[in-house]
């Protein structure tokens, strides 16, 4: 199967700080793919440097065959991306930011206003619609950040920690929306929570000081470890590669 996520010696470097280091792995449509690394890994980077927002150092990375550098507009029809802080206009209200949002990649008219509807439906989101974003808690700041990244229904989700300042039912809501959508789409889940890497992902990818260390399945990872914890496994890969 011809794989949506294509990335092949990817580097970053900043001065003499080599941020990632040489990654390559691929993500074909209907995988599930958690990304996994302590703090200062390189996992935000190489989600950054997906998305386009910056440059390799070296290397190449593709949406749907797209270069997100040299193609970077097509690569992006493709990409629906959650950052870190999921950045909006504060002042916006909710449905106001979806349709701005949803302007921007061409909907008008009927078409945006139906978009617009579905994706607050997807994220729970038509209570607090009219609502400045800024008014908002942390979890639902979230969602609208969410729900922008789904507005086009793109074959590519990176989701940089989708579920952070959610609570409980709220999460077990996200993570069902997702695993929805995984059998039409190629996403990748950035996360520090290993029960959603089990509950949701069909691989892992785990990486230290830029490099991987790990591509497995969950229940493969897990079985590293006696007891079956994966948050063990975790610490013994990232410890190894310090």
């Amino acid at each position: 199967m011809t794989p949506l996520i294509e990335i092949m010696g990817l580097s970053k470097r900043f001065d003499r700080f080599v941020a990632v280091d040489e990654l390559s792995f691929n993500v074909a449509r209907g995988e599930v793919l958690g990304f996994l690394g302590p703090n200062g890994a390189g996992k935000t980077t190489t989600m950054r440097m997906l998305a386009g927002f910056i440059a390799p150092s070296s290397g190449t990375a593709r949406l749907c065959g797209h270069d997100v550098i040299t193609e970077g507009v097509a690569a992006r029809r493709h990409l629906g991306y959650l950052p870190e802080g999921a950045p909006t206009y504060p002042d916006m209200a909710v449905a106001d930011f979806l349709r701005f949002t949803g302007r921007l990649h061409g909907f008008s008219g009927g078409e945006l206003t139906d978009r617009v509807a579905h994706a607050m439906a997807l994220t729970a989101l038509h209570g607090v619609r009219l609502q400045p974003i800024d008014t908002l808690s942390k979890g639902f700041k979230r969602r609208v950040g969410l729900a922008q990244s789904l507005l086009h229904d793109p074959d590519v989700l990176v989701l940089d920690e989708p579920t952070d300042g959610l609570d409980p039912n709220q999460k077990h809501q996200i993570r069902q929306l997702i695993q929805e959508m995984a059998p039409r789409k190629a996403i990748i889940i950035s996360t520090h929570i290993l029960e959603e890497v089990q509950a949701v992902c069909s691989r892992a990818i785990v990486i230290a000081r830029g490099r991987i260390v790990a591509d497995e399945t969950p229940d493969a990872l897990a079985a590293r470890d006696p007891a079956g914890h994966l948050d063990n496994v975790f610490r013994q890969l990232t410890a190894e590669a310090a």
